[in-house]
């Protein structure tokens, strides 16, 4: 998982030169503890700042599971138990996040944009729309959205694509590319370049034209979110990176917050439509044979 500390600076009684020697570098590297930064990973998750758990469920705080500010450029990955909730805030409006969903511990399961896109008959993600597997599982639902401006269709940049716009492209470079960074994700959880699948993107939109032409719409500005509930044990690889129809000359965007806590009483308020929307038959059947999977394998 990555960690930024750019905006930090040297801690008090310590220099470059006290490094040079292991006692030195201890002494150093000690007196970095429990100093934070912008953009970091709050361990335990329950000491992420207000700003990250503000406005959540009356109890998710104190069963939070992941606290991180992830900035633009990085990617962050962690394995999340069937029941979690995670939540995405744009709190600049200008972050675009890419996303993609592996079954923890059968990673040939894996999210399919294509059938996410077509068996719910609905291109556009919001509140209710389910993100399914390449074996017809409910991997995981959207809950709540205040963005509206994801992206089903298009994919995520290219190492080619961002050497042609922005003169790199490597995941370590000044503008990594989105592939490279879900790559490297997907790497840290034993799952090869070949089976990282086409990739969502969210708050940054798309529409498509009476002509068939997808047309970039941009962020809907600062402080939108997006809520998943995740129907399966799952590894989520996430890259804060351009859009590929992002028409701006330089490589340009903004840190994206992540908060996930426990919620599995929320699996049952799912199937039953008490979550703010009514799933559709397609959701449910889906669901059903997550569940149907799921029994099968945790039953005595």
């Amino acid at each position: 998982m990555t960690q930024t500390l750019e905006s930090a600076q040297p801690a008090a009684g310590t220099d470059a030169a006290g490094t040079a020697t292991t006692a030195g570098a201890r002494a150093h590297a000690r007196a970095q503890h429990g100093r934070t930064a912008d953009t970091m990973i709050h361990v335990p998750a329950t000491t992420a700042p207000e700003r990250l758990t503000a406005g959540l469920p009356a109890g998710a705080a104190a069963s939070l599971t992941w606290a991180e500010s992830l900035a633009f450029g990085r990617y962050t990955h962690l394995e999340l138990a069937r029941g979690t909730r995670i939540r995405l805030t744009d709190t600049d409006g200008d972050a675009c996040v890419h996303a993609v969903l592996f079954r923890a511990g059968a990673s040939h399961e894996r999210i399919n944009v294509a059938d996410t896109v077509k068996v719910p008959w609905q291109a556009y993600l919001g509140p209710g729309h389910p993100l399914l597997s390449d074996a017809g599982r409910l991997m995981a639902t959207v809950v709540a959205d205040s963005s509206g401006r994801h992206d089903a269709l298009t994919g995520t940049t290219s190492l080619a694509g961002n050497q042609a716009k922005y003169g790199a492209g490597s995941a370590h470079s000044a503008s990594p590319a989105g592939r490279e960074l879900l790559t490297l994700g997907a790497l840290k959880h034993g799952i090869s370049q070949r089976e990282v699948p086409p990739s969502i993107s969210f708050f940054k939109g798309t529409a498509v034209d009476a002509d068939g032409t997808i047309r970039f719409t941009g962020s809907a500005g600062a402080g939108t979110a997006l809520e998943l509930l995740l129907q399966m044990d799952a590894v989520l690889v996430l890259a804060n990176t351009a859009h590929p129809l992002d028409p701006r000359p330089d490589f340009t965007g903004s840190t994206v917050d992540i908060v996930a806590w426990q919620a599995p009483e929320d699996l049952a308020a799912l199937a039953a439509g008490d979550l703010g929307f009514a799933p559709g038959p397609e959701h449910l059947l889906a669901l059903q044979n997550t569940e149907l999977d799921f029994t099968a394998r945790t039953s005595a």
